[in-house]
């Protein structure tokens, strides 16, 4: 009874991977032996999540051997309903999910279900009906394979009953080491089903239950201590890399207290600009490039909005695992651009399209120096509809335009976030065949008219605008392998900008907040970990990124990216990528020392 209980769950989870790799397929190439590499490689991890809802049954098996009431029979029924729900549910939202995250399925996910509007406004209804009864037809294949394994009273002499139980007994370790994965100091982990260079595969290889339950505790909102070196060796890496002044900064601007707007561009990472080769995507950002100071060496620190948001406004580094924006007791400890300015009287305010709560960007935003909030439910009803994820972009930008004509104040910065270039791409405008790079179009003919309407009003002469994206998005084989998923545009425009200019040093979105409050004379010691790029202490130009539980650095040499998962090597390039890597978990241990203090 055991064994085909065991069996059965080993089957379910190999046909899970099968269905996976089928619905996930593309953008992935991959063949009938690449589907027989996966089972096997999978098949160990599998074993051991086996094992772990076979107890349930071993136990009550133990009881019948002994004595035999109906209650066992319903109770197993019972178990089997619940297991079979779990198990479906994992199976659905871990394939519906992988082609917008390119991950397997993890507790983070949790995180939105806070905004469970927000968390749907990617999809149709027609998406989730098919999901909803996937679900179901799933649940029930799953459950009759279950029902169909009986567990039989035992009538046997007391002898036999003493066999059968030690039979069991002797079992228990043999489960605790299949559990566990073995007598050697590792013990069952996701990255021992690693086997590949395409990392679809190796995605495909991992159980996702064991996935999900395993990433409980090292969830988003939990803060994760990475320790790769002693305290002094740390040090030694890292001394030197980051300063907090400024010294004989290179004038960039007219002004010395200029007004400021940040453009936060959603998903806009480089291959949506001329940097990836796409000029026609983008042509008023490619035009608006030859008009201001462009940074063509910036790149992203993260790849999820909550954190490129932190790492622009804050100056502060994003994690493999945690976002310090959803633990509002250590975000609102954060140094900022605004609560910086706020001090030098300036009055900001942040508008942003979607739901201000998603996230817990609310609370981010409002603590640090932020004292005026747009957001949807500002906007009538027929606009907040007017996109999936709500008021749509050309109407944020009307609405930036606007509040700057009107703003009196002497001194202020604004700053927008958008998010019509964001999954499922349902923007006004048909003007490419590709939905996606059509969405980005659409962001950046918003940019560019906005851009020239501020261009007419008196406000010009005396603001600045950057712009930049929140990070970079995956799409064409474009993903943290390449370093282009992580290149940036950054574009610093106005009236106040003194001329035309290429700044080529190697940088990244946390370096704004250093560089621009170290161009208008504002102390920035407060922010550790951003660095002014213009300044000549500016010396090692290198660019840190986290993905889902990994971490990449670039510099002139050569880029390296690292699964701290499968703890490998997923890309590299250039002959120095060991001191590359050396220096990523050096500086990965640094920020994790940090934002544990916080």
């Amino acid at each position: 009874y055991l064994i085909k209980v065991y069996l059965w769950t080993v089957l379910v989870f190999i046909l899970a991977k099968v269905a996976f790799m089928l619905f996930c397929r593309e953008g992935h190439e991959f063949t009938f032996g690449d589907i027989f590499q996966v089972v096997w490689h999978g098949l160990s991890l599998d074993l051991s999540t086996a094992l772990y809802f076979l107890i349930v049954p071993f136990l009550l098996s133990i009881v019948n051997i002994w004595y035999w009431v109906n209650w066992l029979t319903h109770l197993l029924r019972g178990y089997y309903i619940l297991i079979s729900l779990v198990f479906a549910l994992a199976f659905v939202a871990d394939t519906s999910l992988y082609p917008f995250w390119q991950f397997k399925l993890e507790s983070s996910c949790l995180q939105y279900l806070d905004t469970p509007t927000e968390a749907m406004a990617s999809v149709t209804a027609i998406y989730i009906i098919i999901r909803i009864l996937a679900f179901a037809v799933v649940s029930i294949v799953i459950f009759c394979g279950y029902r169909n394994i009986y567990l039989q009273a035992n009538p046997g002499s007391t002898k036999s009953k003493c066999i059968s139980l030690s039979l069991h007994l002797i079992a228990i370790p043999l489960i605790v080491i299949g559990i566990r994965g073995g007598l050697d100091e590792s013990t069952t982990n996701i990255g021992q089903v690693y086997f590949s260079q395409n990392q679809f595969l190796n995605h495909s290889a991992v159980n996702p239950l064991f996935s999900f339950f395993d990433s409980l505790d090292r969830s988003g909102i939990d803060v994760v201590n990475y320790d790769f070196y002693t305290e002094e060796e740390c040090k030694q890496i890292t001394d030197n890399l980051y300063f907090t002044t400024s010294e004989q900064t290179d004038t960039l601007l007219t002004k010395q207290r200029p007004n400021i707007i940040i453009i936060i561009m959603e998903s806009c990472g480089g291959q949506f600009t001329e940097i990836g080769g796409n000029p026609e995507i983008t042509p008023h950002l490619n035009r608006l490039c030859h008009e201001g100071i462009y940074f063509t060496e910036c790149y992203a620190n993260s790849w999820r909005t909550d954190k490129g948001v932190v790492s622009i406004l804050s100056g502060y580094p994003a994690f493999p695992i945690t976002s310090i924006m959803k633990i509002p007791e250590k975000s609102r400890k954060l140094p900022s651009i605004a609560l910086s300015l706020q001090r030098e009287g300036y009055h900001n305010s942040f508008i942003y399209g979607g739901d201000i709560n998603f996230t817990n960007m609310r609370s981010y935003v409002m603590s640090t120096g932020y004292g005026k909030l747009i957001w949807k439910a500002d906007y009538p009803e027929s606009e907040q509809k007017s996109a999936r994820w709500g008021v749509k972009d050309e109407t944020t930008f009307a609405t930036l335009l606007d509040e700057v004509k009107k703003d009196t104040t002497q001194h202020w910065m604004k700053t927008l976030l958008t998010l019509s270039s964001h999954e499922p791409w349902d923007v006004p405008t048909h003007v490419l065949e590709d939905e996606v790079y059509n969405s980005f179009n659409y962001l950046d003919n918003s940019i560019g008219q906005f851009i020239d309407n501020l261009k007419q009003t008196p406000a010009w002469d005396n603001t600045l605008v950057v712009i930049l994206p929140d990070h970079g998005y995956r799409y064409k084989g474009i993903n943290e392998d390449t370093r282009l998923f992580n290149h940036i545009p950054m574009l610093w425009l106005g009236g106040a900008v003194k001329e035309p200019r290429i700044i080529s040093k190697v940088c990244n979105q946390t370096d704004l907040a250093a560089t621009l409050l170290g161009q208008i004379g504002i102390t920035h010691d407060e922010f550790d970990f951003s660095r002014d790029v213009i300044s000549p202490q500016y010396e090692h130009q290198f660019a840190f990124h986290t993905f889902n539980n990994g971490v990449s650095l670039i510099d002139s040499t050569g880029f390296v990216a690292y699964d701290l998962d499968a703890q490998q090597i997923r890309a590299k390039e250039g002959s120095n990528y060991q001191n590359l890597l050396k220096r990523a978990f050096a500086l990965l241990q640094l920020f994790s020392k940090d934002i544990i203090k916080k």
